[in-house]
């Protein structure tokens, strides 16, 4: 049986993925068989496995740092919101229905032997499991039905390392008071805690270190640095949409739906010296993009109303009709057609029947059965700008509930209007490069707005950068004795 460890955050968003998949690289450069572990996530950014199941990104990160297939098993339960109150809940990969919060709390317990099962299995197959915890172990109103923080982590005898954020300030009042909120037990289980996302000079920590230890009883395990690396973020709280982006040679625009899912689908862009890719909202953040993305999303008929109600969607269609391209993924596909009837309400967005943006010839009917299939193949019937695709192998993976209208192509395409069910499709070597290409002889640009770029070699050595920091500022030494005395 695998040893374990797992990471655990004093709140959402101080890097507790990144650091399960620096521990998931290290433990694999050192010659472990590991694989990640989250018994509950919940995100919008989803995957698709090969045998057809459903889990969250942020372990499909962690397993391909890991050097493994990304495996159901590492996610037993996902949680994606369709409101501000409830969720689709999805068990081993396959959606078993919307509930409000109250009553998935209610059911929580029921889950157990699902989360036991998938990890129990994944330890008789590994030397080490890493796994990751949600949000933060001191919600003291949410501790009593535990499933995926110290609750979790006395499942399966877990000994934990304790996160905190100093980027955003607090992280000594972060750290403490989350040890201080835990019951006796729960405090014995955490070894050590972690700062993360330090910029400057650990000198000038040191006085503090010395005592935080004093007063949680833990040594720091490590003072990790701010890291600038191109790695998947697993969901909305992603700084992508927070940044700054000035225009460049080549402009993209992906409208950032409320409920915006898969945004990673776009990660291929971003490495393009000469294209900005940004995520806008507001028709006052238009400008005058190249290309126009209409991304997945969980709730396709709210986000299209709010797209009306921005003005953004006349907006689009106004530059559209004078010939801008514009490209919808899954859910944006969806709400380029003519109408989306929702007659089960699937969506649970309470509105049954919408006109779409009438730009593309086809028509969506949400059903009870949810399409989950990775997918493969070569494009073909496109026209316009991007007709340059044709013949190109794609790969990538659909999620959807929606069913549009019968033999379709795997991309559709009206003039210069594009849309696809495919997530991942511009992953595909040459895809996203023969799009910025097609848009660079358009707009008459010398061919150094492009390059060839090798997505899988990218992250490779992104995974090796980001283990060799972590490496470099973690007590390994006190960590692997963690794993091998704890019991």
């Amino acid at each position: 049986m695998a040893k374990n460890i797992m990471i655990q955050g004093t709140m959402s968003n101080v890097g507790k993925s990144i650091l399960c998949a620096a521990l998931c690289r290290i433990f694999r450069q050192d010659g472990y068989r590991v694989a990640p572990f989250k018994s509950q996530n919940m995100a919008l950014n989803s995957f698709i496995t090969k045998d057809g199941f459903e889990m969250g990104r942020a372990q499909v990160v962690q397993a391909e740092a890991a050097g493994i297939e990304p495996d159901v098993r590492m996610n037993p339960i996902l949680l994606k919101p369709t409101t501000d109150v409830g969720s689709q809940v999805i068990i081993n990969g396959k959606a078993v229905g919307n509930m409000n919060a109250m009553t998935y709390y209610r059911k929580k317990k029921e889950y157990i032997p699902v989360i036991l099962e998938a990890y129990n299995s994944l330890a008789a197959e590994n030397d080490i499991i890493v796994i990751e915890g949600a949000g933060s172990p001191a919600e003291i109103n949410l501790k009593q039905e535990d499933i995926v923080n110290m609750g979790l982590a006395e499942l399966v005898n877990a000994p934990v390392l304790l996160a905190g954020d100093i980027d955003r300030g607090g992280v000594f009042a972060q750290l403490y008071g989350t040890i201080a909120l835990l019951e006796k037990n729960e405090r014995a289980r955490v070894k050590g805690v972690i700062i993360n996302k330090f910029r400057g000079d650990r000198a000038i920590l040191e006085p503090g270190l010395k005592t935080l230890e004093e007063l949680c009883k833990v040594p720091v395990v490590g003072v990790i640095p701010y890291m600038h690396l191109d790695i998947d973020d697993e969901d909305s709280l992603t700084e992508r949409f927070n940044s700054e982006t000035t225009r460049k040679s080549i402009d993209i625009a992906v409208i950032r739906l409320p409920r915006i899912s898969n945004f990673t689908d776009f990660a291929p862009f971003e490495q393009y010296p000469n294209v900005s890719l940004r995520y806008i909202n507001s028709i006052r953040d238009f400008s005058q993009p190249d290309l126009i993305i209409l991304p997945g999303t969980k709730s396709t008929i709210a986000d299209l109303l709010w797209l009306r109600e921005s003005g953004l969607e006349a907006l689009i269609k106004q530059v559209a009709a004078k010939g801008t391209p514009v490209f919808g993924i899954c859910g944006g596909y969806q709400m380029l057609g003519q109408r989306i009837s929702d007659p089960n309400q699937s969506e649970a967005a309470g509105i049954s029947e919408c006109a779409g943006m009438q730009l593309l010839p086809v028509e969506t009917v949400f059903i009870e059965k949810k399409k989950q299939t990775q997918t493969t193949g070569k494009i073909s019937d496109i026209s316009g700008i991007f007709s340059s695709l044709n013949g190109l192998d794609y790969h990538g993976y659909e999620i959807h509930m929606g069913q549009s209208t019968k033999d379709q192509p795997p991309v559709v395409n009206g003039g210069n209007i594009y849309g696809t069910y495919i997530h991942g499709i511009f992953d595909a070597a040459g895809i996203s490069d023969t799009i910025i290409d097609a848009i660079r002889k358009f707009k008459g640009l010398p061919a150094d707005a492009v390059f060839n770029f090798d997505l899988q070699q990218h992250k490779e050595k992104q995974y090796d950068l980001l283990a060799k920091t972590v490496r470099e500022s973690l007590d390994m030494n006190y960590i692997y004795s963690i794993l091998e005395n704890h019991c």
